[in-house]
């Protein structure tokens, strides 16, 4: 093959993938860059935004004031306890689900993946009626002679709700790398005198990291960025982040501080999942013995 038709092949690539690369810079690349235009704008409330005037009074004081520190810690501390459960939940719920028969897999598997068809708005309002102050929780409570609970508008509410929402992310990555696990390996690990514990920890658990690192990636991704259950069942005192750039953009109409804040969540995001990424990976290769 000459190199001017390599040439017309690699050109020809370039041009299939196009619309690709338009759409990923028209709905990603481009809001970025607004957003992060927007965040170094001034704001008067006088005269609202004012998009002649840049300023970094905004990031000044996302790093100064401690109420920011408080809302992006409640925010992290609850996307990492959310990971946490749905790794210890989720992990094993994969390994069974990876050992069924064909029949039962394929229907727990559309069990596990249906409540990914209702909106994240109507499971919170149901958790909302689970966890009221007349919900079914405390009327059972109730029932048994104890008294109400608070259970609502509390950190328990908000974790409980998004470790329900976020548990499929886990799962599915988990499922795949456990169907690349050879059964074989196991049972000559049993056969060899080697307890089923032993068998988890040194041939198991090493397989699935890869899909245990892309599983706590994408939820700690989508409980640190989630809106609509923090908003619902957190209330107005149990902030965070993504409520507080709603209340910015729509209640204080201070555009510049929350397209600040969103670019923070970014940034801090993308350095715990970039640091966690680079911790598992390396105690995977080791484990591996690379």
């Amino acid at each position: 093959m000459s190199l001017l038709t390599q040439m017309r092949q690699g050109g020809r690539g370039y041009w299939l993938s196009a619309p690709a690369l338009a759409l990923y810079i028209g709905l990603l690349v481009l809001p970025l860059g607004l957003t992060l235009l927007l965040s170094f704008n001034v704001f008067d409330y006088q005269v609202g935004v004012k998009s002649d005037s840049y300023t970094l009074d905004n990031y000044g004081a996302v790093l100064t004031d401690s109420y920011f520190y408080e809302i992006f810690l409640r925010t992290f501390w609850i996307s990492a306890l959310v990971t946490l459960l749905c790794v210890v939940i989720g992990v094993p719920e994969a390994y069974i689900l990876s050992r069924m028969g064909t029949p039962w897999r394929s229907i727990f598997l559309i069990l596990i993946l249906t409540p990914l068809l209702i909106s994240v708005v109507v499971r919170a309002f149901g958790w909302s009626l689970l966890l009221g102050a007349d919900g079914l929780i405390n009327q059972g409570i109730q029932a048994m002679g104890g008294r109400p609970v608070k259970l609502l508008y509390t950190p328990f509410a908000v974790i409980i709700a998004l470790v329900h929402v976020m548990l499929p992310f886990m799962i599915i990555p988990v499922w795949t790398s456990l169907q690349k696990l050879d059964p074989t390996a196991e049972q000559a690990a049993l056969s060899l005198g080697a307890s089923q514990a032993k068998v988890m920890r040194l041939i198991v658990l090493p397989q699935v990291m890869p899909g245990v690192l892309s599983g706590s990636l994408i939820v700690f991704g989508l409980a640190a960025s989630s809106f609509a259950i923090p908003g619902l069942l957190g209330g107005r005192r149990l902030k965070m982040v993504a409520t507080v750039i709603y209340d910015q953009y729509l209640s204080e109409l201070n555009w510049p501080m929350g397209a600040t804040l969103a670019v923070a969540l970014l940034l801090v995001n993308l350095l715990v999942m970039l640091s966690w990424n680079r911790m598992i990976e390396g105690r995977y290769k080791k484990s591996l013995g690379e």
